[in-house]
């Protein structure tokens, strides 16, 4: 076979966790807008594998959207 008719895989980069790095943003629960990225439409917690957050910061981003629903910052269920 030639050269030209073989082809590469498409390769997909890695995202890396939007919560490392020296101007990451800190996971806090009264910070809504950060915690709304992170929550689907239908208002449930977005996995980290589409997210791409590392496994130790999406323990720490469910905790604070959990503390944030509860001080009825974030709403449990949109309709």
């Amino acid at each position: 076979m030639s050269e030209q008719g073989q082809r590469r895989p498409f390769f997909r980069r890695r995202k890396t966790c939007p919560f490392t790095g020296s101007n990451a943003p800190k996971i806090d629960y009264k910070d809504v807008r950060m915690l709304q990225r992170f929550i689907s439409e239908r208002g449930k917690i977005v996995p980290s594998r589409i997210t791409a957050v590392s496994t130790k910061k999406q323990r720490e981003l469910s905790k604070a959207i959990k503390r944030a629903r509860h001080l009825a910052l974030l709403p449990f269920v949109i309709k």
